[in-house]
């Protein structure tokens, strides 16, 4: 493959210095993860993950557990399983 095509953008520093310690767990450098970016896009011929705007549901309950005091607690899993009826 041949690598002739250059791409610059900004980006907040604290998040590339996270995620270069990710790519350097995975062993990894930052081109071959934006490469592998790339090559996901073009596979699944969109993002390689969903991207979309919650629902009102979902904001709710994201908004929901934001505050521990409105959530339910379980002693054992047995018991949220019995109150999910699963």
């Amino acid at each position: 493959m041949k690598l002739d095509d250059r791409i610059s953008t900004r980006i907040d520093r604290e998040l590339k210095q996270s995620a270069v310690k990710v790519f350097e767990r995975l062993g990894i450098t930052e081109g071959e993860a934006i490469r592998m970016f790339y090559a996901q896009v073009n596979l699944h011929q969109g993002m390689p993950f969903g991207v979309k705007i919650p629902n009102r549901e979902t904001i709710e309950a994201m908004k929901e557990g934001e505050s521990s005091e409105t959530l339910q607690s379980f002693r054992r899993f047995s018991d949220l399983r019995k109150k999910a009826g699963v």
